[in-house]
Formats: C-alpha cells, sequence, structure tokens
C-alpha cells in the first residue's frame, strides 16, 4: 500500500509539472527519475519511526575503552577543546582502528546553541555564523527560535559527488512548487561541527578542491543552475588514510592543524585486550558502554571545563617568541605553524587546569603541530617528529638524550 501511494505521488507531481510549467517531456522524465530515486526509501514501510530511530541506532565504541593511540585520543581532545586549531590528520597502518576512535569522539563533543529548524546550523548570536535567511532576519530583529543540540559530526564517502558535498538545485521543489530553491549539502551539516573523511589521501582531486576552498574561507559558495548563494562552513576537519596508498597534496596537508601518527600495537599481551574488548563491545554494546560510563564521565567533564576555561588561559611573550623560533629554524613556511601551535598550547594548558602556559604545554604538542608542514629530506636520518622535538630541545633550553 505504501509502494502505491509513492507512486501515486510521484504520477501526480509529472503531471502537475507538465501541465502548470509546460516542461518538455525530456526534462520532465529526467526530473522525475532523479526525484523517484530519492523517494525509494521514503516510502512509509522503509521508514521508523523517530522512537524507534533512537533505540536502533548504532552504538558507538567509547572513547574512554580506547586502548593506546594516544597521539590521537590528545590531538582530537584539543580540538573539541579549541575548534579553531583546524583538525586534525591521522595516518597510520590499516585496521588500527582510526575510524574507530574518530567516531567514538561523538561522545565528547558539547551541545550548542543554533537556530531551531535551520539546515546550516546557523549561531542565533554570531552573524558571521548564519546562512543567508537567518542573517536577513537577525538584522531585522525577528525572533529566532532556538534550540541546543549536540555538535554534528558528518561522514564525507570518497564517492560523494561535489553537488551532494557543496549542495544543488532541489529538484523536488523545482517540481512541484515551480520555483528555484537551494538544497544544502554535507558542507552546510558540517557547519559548525566536524567533518571526517576516511581515506582522505584516496578523495577525488575536484573534492579536495573543494575542501581547500571551504577550509581556508570558512565559506561555501554555489554558483549553479541560476541558483547564486554563500553560506558559512566552518567545521573541524579530520582525515585519516594509509600512508602506504599515497600522499596527501601539500595544500590539503597544511590545512590541518595537527598530525597524528598512528602505529599497530606490538606487545602481545595489549593486542589480546585490544581483541577481547571489541569481541566484548561486539557481544553486548549496552553493557560494555555502562562499564565505562565513569570513565567517560571523567572526561567529558575534564573537557567541559577545559573549554569553559580556554578563554582566559595567556601565551607568555617569552614562550610565543620561542614558538616562533622553533618554527623559524625548522624553515616552515607561512605562519600557521605559529599559530596552530599558540592556540594549542592554550588548549593543552585549559586541560591542565592552568590559566598560563608554559614550556610542557608547547612540548606536549608542538610535534603534532609541525611534522607535516616540514620540507620532505630524502636524506633524513630521522623523521620528522624527532626533528621538530630536537628543535624544540634546543631553542627551549632542554637537553635531548
Amino acid at each position: 500500500m505504501a509502494s502505491v501511494t509513492c507512486k501515486a505521488t510521484l504520477h501526480s507531481q509529472r503531471v502537475t509539472a507538465r501541465s502548470e510549467r509546460g516542461l518538455t517531456k525530456r526534462n520532465v522524465r529526467k526530473a522525475v527519475r532523479s526525484l523517484r530515486r530519492e523517494k525509494i526509501n521514503s516510502c512509509p514501510k522503509a521508514v521508523s519511526s523517530d522512537a524507534e530511530e533512537d533505540t536502533t541506532a548504532r552504538p558507538v565504541y567509547p572513547f574512554a575503552a580506547i586502548i593506546g593511540q594516544e597521539e590521537m585520543k590528545f590531538a582530537a581532545m584539543m580540538n573539541i577543546i579549541d575548534p579553531n586549531i583546524g583538525g586534525i590528520m591521522v595516518m597510520g597502518d590499516r585496521g588500527t582502528g582510526k575510524s574507530t576512535t574518530v567516531r567514538s569522539l561523538t561522545d565528547l563533543l558539547p551541545y550548542i546553541e543554533v537556530v531551531a529548524d535551520d539546515p546550516y546550523m546557523s549561531s542565533p548570536t554570531d552573524p558571521n555564523l548564519m546562512s543567508p535567511d537567518v542573517l536577513a532576519a537577525y538584522r531585522a530583529k525577528q525572533p529566532l527560535e532556538t534550540a541546543f543540540v549536540p555538535i554534528n559530526m558528518v561522514d564525507l564517502p570518497l564517492g560523494a559527488t561535489e553537488d551532494r558535498v557543496c549542495g544543488t538545485i532541489d529538484i523536488e521543489k523545482a517540481l512541484t512548487e515551480g520555483t528555484k530553491a537551494f538544497e544544502p549539502g554535507l558542507l552546510a551539516k558540517a557547519n559548525r561541527g566536524i567533518l571526517y573523511v576516511d581515506e582522505v589521501n584516496l578523495l577525488d582531486d575536484h573534492l579536495v578542491d573543494v575542501l581547500l576552498d571551504s577550509a581556508a574561507s570558512g565559506w561555501n559558495t554555489v554558483e549553479r543552475e541560476g541558483i547564486s548563494i554563500c553560506h558559512p562552513a566552518r567545521f573541524i576537519l579530520i582525515g585519516s588514510g594509509n600512508p602506504e596508498e599515497g600522499e596527501l597534496r601539500p595544500q590539503l596537508l597544511d590545512r590541518f592543524g595537527m598530525h597524528a601518527q598512528i602505529k599497530t600495537v606490538k606487545l602481545p599481551e595489549e593486542r589480546v585486550k585490544v581483541v577481547e574488548e571489541r569481541t566484548a563491545f561486539d557481544t553486548d554494546p549496552k553493557t560494555f558502554r555502562a562499564r565505562y560510563k565513569e570513565k567517560q564521565d571523567e572526561i567529558i567533564d575534564r573537557v567541559t571545563r577545559a573549554r569553559t576555561l580556554l578563554p582566559e588561559v595567556e601565551v607568555p611573550m617569552d614562550i610565543r617568541l620561542k614558538i616562533s623560533q622553533v618554527c623559524a629554524e625548522l624553515d616552515v613556511d607561512g605562519l600557521r605553524g605559529d599559530l596552530v601551535t599558540t592556540r594549542a598550547s592554550r588548549a593543552a594548558a585549559a586541560y591542565r587546569g592552568s590559566k598560563v602556559v608554559t614550556d610542557e604545554d608547547v612540548y606536549s604538542v608542538v610535534s603534532l603541530c609541525l611534522r607535516h608542514r616540514l620540507r620532505k629530506d630524502p636524506m633524513a636520518t630521522i623523521d620528522e617528529g624527532s626533528r621538530v622535538i630536537e628543535v624544540f630541545s634546543s631553542v627551549f633550553g632542554y637537553e635531548t638524550e
């Protein structure tokens, strides 16, 4: 019955499109085929109620239960504390749980205030984070209904089209109402949230260009089919990949604030522990998550306190000068390295519960912030991370072992 209803609706829309707007048969058939593909999964028999979706949602592996991967976990928490750091690039062997760790961050993400029912996750107070419609209402001093929602984590699949990422014309509204309308894409959904790209080093070049443009400006501009729109697209960009499958374009790599390296666990005891924990989670996710609830709550509380403390954290001038000296001696191109290292140091101090950045805070983040910004030296005898630590130790007056 539900299938018959969906077919009848499509037929009615096709007839209306022909009679009221005089579209050609070829255009109508093309548009209706696109509409049918979108409607297949919207038939009643294929949709669960909201209550069912809540109870049957896929459980997420708890962040507190992840064994090892300290670099990645620390970098992730720093970006949650200060989203302006610029995201994380995670490179490591296949099967090391990179995507599992990233998706476990959903439990740590705080709630933010948004304009209710706005697909762009617009801020009700900051004009730089408002969609065009919300901004017009804000300037007209119209009341805005708001709601508190958790920060979005949006997955960008490798096979996504540019229209799906940037947004495109709303075919359904064009057929049913005869008006041009914009259908927001993944960049709109990721605004003020997290955009995660698994196997980012395999991403098509045209999508890399889109990400570069949005990451650089914080805005997504769409010009197509008579539609012209510009909306905010400020997100934490998280990418993961296997270095054996190819290198990342330098322009995109530089956009990531931090770079974490993941290696396969070597100790047999730890490997067995990982297997046992994953098996327990797959067998009974609810019980497994309950077992780690206390540790999970402790992490959430600490991150929340750090976000609150962050605006009060100060970086002494001598620390700022030494950070810039480290970047200069490493011959880091541009000033993004200085900026990101300073921001990450403030986040590390806030995470520690301090209002003043110290040498230890800089040490904890400097390798993560600078290792991927160094020029490749095929004759080097040490990796980039070790080079960063050597220069840091020299500038800050520490002896290397």
